[in-house]
């Protein structure tokens, strides 16, 4: 399908990514959840939205000021994208905040759990207040004059503010900033709460109690007016790999400018006056179209603090991820995979395994090498302590740590610096792509002298925290066409990237774009020839216009077309005569689903591929990526059963998309069983 078709038919991706943070607004709102759970996704809502700002509203905002009207794949120019996005981000911060204060603010202090203003403590609550702000908070705080003396201060990204309005001789008024300790807790705790005894914990805003006792930090002078405001910058990281003769130093450097990008939001309390939002606008170089007044607290991802209270009854029951039988024996981890692939599915399988896959690596004398790429691993990583330990017992090591890694640059340089001072071969990622593949391969010499690889691929990261709380999936396997693609894999990320072919993996660049749509085309004809033509795809995101034109193409021709898609779609289902046959449904639940799996009906011949990579432009042409086959047949049952025909008959967290881009939950009939999908991967039902 032509571009100039398309246009007209495919979503604005950000405002489809606006819709799907609205589902998990829509969360928070949901009775059903447990309350703190509820305050969780009222912050991860915030945070989502910091990162789409500092992200996307900051690109589009740099097309704009560079006069970039070309639209995009939608047909929208940049100027228009930034007017409705602007227009529908102040519609879903009201009703964020709307939620908080009305809904979950007084839920929770009926169950003991009190978030006050100021003007709501009692006098010892007060005191006790104050006693903190002296003791912990003053010594910390700076105050920060505006004048023809002091210039306007620089105000970090995604910093909370107070602007101290002081009224000088004869009336004029003068500016000062004081920004909140980002160090310290957002909710200090107090105890008993102001009018009502049954309330156990009680919290009181950390930016609300340095304005009441503001004047400490501007003795004997007449305060007008405290208000607090909230900065985003433009966080997007441009590196200049050719010019770069050391990319973890040129990575160093673009973090430290990342706190001086451009401001691109600035999120005031509602009762600001104008000419203090003025002094704001002309200072960060803002239009008011850049301007949120909100009427409520700034930056509600603070209430991750109340979800780490000792509160069990108000949170989701404790997950505890099972050992799949196979695994749970004395036999050793390489014996198994040799008996047969091994699937596990996060979070409901543990992440243990996968650990332990390393770790045993590490410390077989049999072992010879490990190759492995890391993306995100957080801190305290058990992967790269066991890397860093097959070292120390003489294996060779080779990892490729991509230090690209939106927002987990630092870490991953501080990961880079501990595996080369143990001796550990380590890549930093090649130029022009991200290397976003999830694969580690494990080199063996057998007892009776035969080399075999075993290989782990993964849908997710090799990251212990986000394996409890993201759906992945990963295969065990010691195929032996699959472990030359691992070995030629990594001889390419650590030598030159040339290979143009693979045998049984899918690789971006190289393959992955022209396989796909070799599979789609396929599943085409054999519909054509013989009927039943069906694809299934679960992904994170579906924006790329050949894939869908492609998906279209299919529904055209007649083949059932099943989309599991999480967050954004471009894609128009249910359009007359051109995706009629498709279906677009997303889940937003306890747990981030994040695998990506391919189903090819292929005329009775199923296939079945997972790996890392969505449809986006950037998965598909600029990042590595590797999407493998399930080559055992009792696990392609697994995953279409588990994973894909659960999702689609779930009527409790999908949602299902209409053709504007809107989307409703699934209706359930009347009577018809609740099927949670991730519930019921759990053991657990629906009341």
């Amino acid at each position: 399908m032509a571009a100039s078709q398309l246009a007209g038919n495919l979503i604005n991706r950000e405002l489809s990514w606006l819709e799907f943070n609205r589902r998990v607004l829509q969360e928070a709102q949901d009775p059903t959840n447990p309350l703190l759970e509820r305050a969780k996704f009222l912050a991860i809502f915030a945070t989502n939205l910091d990162e789409f700002f500092m992200i996307r509203v900051a690109g589009l905002r740099e097309q704009v000021l560079a006069g970039v009207t070309k639209p995009g794949p939608e047909g929208i120019p940049p100027a228009h994208t930034l007017e409705l996005v602007n227009q529908r981000v102040r519609t879903l911060q009201a009703e964020h905040l709307r939620t908080w204060c009305d809904e979950i603010r007084p839920a929770l202090a009926q169950h003991g759990v009190c978030v006050l203003g100021w003007h709501e403590l009692n006098e010892q609550q007060r005191a006790t207040a104050k006693a903190y702000f002296y003791r912990t908070v003053f010594p910390t705080l700076t105050p920060l004059a505006v004048d023809p003396a002091h210039p306007f201060p620089h105000i970090s990204n995604l910093s909370l503010s107070l602007a101290v309005v002081i009224r000088g001789e004869r009336g004029r008024l003068r500016f000062a900033r004081v920004k909140v300790p980002p160090l310290l807790p957002r909710l200090l705790p107090l105890n008993e709460c102001a009018d009502d005894d049954r309330c156990e914990r009680c919290f009181v805003w950390l930016d609300q109690i340095i304005a009441a006792n503001i004047g400490a930090l501007f003795p004997d002078m007449d305060i007008a007016g405290t208000y607090a405001f909230r900065v985003t910058r433009d966080a997007d990281i441009e590196i200049q790999e050719d010019e770069a003769d050391d990319l973890r130093s040129t990575v160093e450097r673009s973090i430290r400018d990342r706190r001086f990008g451009r401001v691109v939001r600035l999120e005031i309390a509602h009762d600001m006056p104008e000419e203090v939002c003025a002094i704001l606008k002309e200072n960060l170089d803002l239009t008011s179209q850049e301007v949120f007044r909100l009427a409520g607290p700034l930056d509600l991802s603070s209430l991750w603090e109340l979800h780490r209270l000792p509160l069990p009854e108000l949170k989701d029951p404790p997950l505890v991820p099972r050992i799949p039988r196979d695994l749970n024996n004395s036999e050793d981890i390489f014996a198994r995979i040799r008996h047969g692939d091994v699937l596990l599915h996060h979070p409901y399988d543990s992440f243990a395994p996968v650990i332990e896959f390393v770790r045993a690596a590490a410390r077989d004398p049999n072992v010879l090498a490990i190759k492995q790429t890391l993306y995100r691993v957080g801190t305290n990583s058990p992967i790269v302590e066991a890397l860093m330990e097959a070292v120390t017992n003489g294996k060779q090591v080779a990892v490729l740590v991509e230090l690209k890694a939106r927002f987990d640059e630092e870490n991953n340089i501080q990961w880079t610096r501990a595996l080369e001072e143990v001796g550990v071969h380590v890549v930093y990622g090649l130029p022009g792509y991200k290397v976003h593949t999830k694969i580690c391969l494990v080199v063996r010499r057998e007892h009776d002298g035969e080399i075999r690889r075993y290989v782990h691929l993964s849908t997710g990261n090799y990251n212990a925290g986000t394996a409890r709380v993201y759906t992945d999936l990963g295969l065990f396997t010691c195929d032996e066409e699959i472990g030359q693609d691992a070995t030629e894999l990594f001889n390419n990320l650590t030598g030159y990237f040339k290979q143009t072919s693979y045998r049984r993996l899918l690789v971006a660049p190289v393959s992955l774009r022209r396989r796909m749509t070799e599979l789609i085309e396929r599943e085409i004809e054999h519909h054509l020839q013989h009927g039943g033509g069906h694809l299934i795809f679960k992904v994170n995101q579906l924006v790329d216009p050949e894939m869908i034109g492609l998906l279209y193409r299919a529904s055209q021709a007649g083949v059932k077309v099943d989309l599991l898609v999480r967050g954004m779609c471009s894609l128009r289902p249910g359009v007359p005569n051109l995706s009629e046959n498709i279906r677009v449904v997303s889940i937003v639940g306890r747990f981030l689903e994040h695998s990506r799996v391919y189903y090819f009906r292929n005329n009775g011949e199923e296939e079945i591929y997972s790996g890392s990579a969505d449809l986006m432009e950037r998965n598909l042409d600029r990042r590595v990526e590797t999407v493998y086959p399930i080559l055992d047949p009792s696990l392609r049952r697994r995953i279409k059963v588990e994973v894909l025909e659960l999702g689609l008959r779930d009527n409790v967290k999908a949602r299902i998309m209409h053709p504007d881009g809107t989307y409703t939950f699934v209706s359930r009939g009347q009577g018809e069983e609740k099927i949670n999908s991730q519930l019921k991967l759990l053991g657990i039902g629906c009341d």
